[in-house]
């Protein structure tokens, strides 16, 4: 009779969904960018595949990109309440913060995060208008300039270069802290000279503001970065195996010419705490279902196996999951 109820009892549970010892999918919170960035709909669109796919429940969230998103990872993934915070994060940004670098995280670097997969090359867009006078990094001084939103990857770069091309931020006439759409649309109605933002290839925010610019007579511009500078060869040299010289061609923007600049990696990031079950599941489920991806966002075509693994062996170590996917798909040996 005992076994006959214990059956029953059983059974019951089951139709009503309830099991005990199963595991419950973890909740996947990722961290993107600012709406505008393609860091925004990459993070959105691999949040869907995951939870179709991977046995996840995951959602995009919009933050200020790569900084806020590893404290995201850092300082709100909670194992205990099945909470993993993942984030998108560009590359040298990224070394800076694992190697202690970053004064943002203080003492405590973030060596708890992992690399999943580098997704696509990064540009530094230092935009511009015709009419500005503005053709190199040293000629912002005195102008009104956007160097990203606070706690983004943008707003790093954007120091960076300025130090190396012997630019302080006290130079300029004036220092907005803007994400990409917010400093097109700035720069579109005159409330400041050149911004900084750094994304893929086309980014959404500078096709408007080309037409936006073109309807008013003027002229989308990059500065230029020229490879043979000093300022180039010296970050090159610093950042070595992170940042490279880059072209933005004419044809993405419509510009007059390729515009010259650098540009860095960008690497999807998750704790060391995700179950490797799960981390092996996400890199699989976007792996495999890279055609909707491709579809989504431009920029994503250089997410592919044979570019995931562009930092593997460097500095900031690989997910032990992801790498068991690559190992199965005969990438990495």
């Amino acid at each position: 009779m005992k076994k006959i109820v214990g059956i029953a009892l059983a059974a019951l549970l089951g139709l009503a969904g309830i099991s005990f010892g199963a595991d419950k999918p973890p909740k996947i919170i990722i961290a993107t960018g600012g709406i505008g960035g393609v860091y925004y709909y990459y993070g959105t669109t691999i949040a869907e595949i995951m939870t179709k796919h991977a046995g996840v429940e995951a959602t995009a969230i919009q933050t200020a990109a790569s900084v806020d998103n590893m404290l995201l990872i850092q300082k709100r993934t909670d194992p205990a309440k099945n909470t993993y915070y993942m984030g998108l994060v560009l590359a040298d940004t990224g070394f800076l913060a694992y190697t202690g670098k970053n004064a943002r995280f203080g003492d405590k670097p973030p060596k708890e995060l992992r690399i999943f997969w580098d997704m696509y090359p990064a540009y530094v867009h230092l935009v511009t208008s015709s009419g500005s006078g503005i053709k190199t990094v040293p000629d912002l001084k005195g102008k009104r300039v956007a160097t990203g939103a606070p706690g983004s990857a943008t707003e790093v770069e954007a120091l960076i270069i300025m130090d190396a091309a012997g630019v302080k931020v006290s130079d300029l006439a004036k220092q907005e802290r803007l994400g990409a759409a917010e400093s097109a649309q700035a720069l579109s109605q005159g409330n400041i000279d050149a911004y900084f933002w750094t994304g893929g290839l086309p980014t959404s925010s500078i096709l408007e503001l080309a037409t936006t610019l073109s309807r008013r007579g003027k002229k989308l511009e990059f500065v230029e970065m020229d490879p043979n500078s000093e300022m180039v060869k010296g970050l090159v040299k610093k950042y070595a195996g992170v940042m490279s010289p880059g072209i933005i061609p004419k044809k993405v923007y419509g510009t007059e010419k390729d515009g010259l600049t650098v540009s860095s990696g960008n690497w999807v990031m998750g704790p060391q705490s995700l179950p490797e079950k799960y981390s092996y599941a996400i890199t699989k489920a976007v792996f495999e279902n890279l055609d909707r991806l491709h579809t989504a966002v431009k920029a994503a075509k250089d997410t592919t196996l044979a570019n995931a693994l562009k930092a593997y062996g460097g500095v900031v170590p690989y997910d032990p999951g992801a790498v068991r996917y690559y190992k199965e798909k005969g990438v990495l040996k």
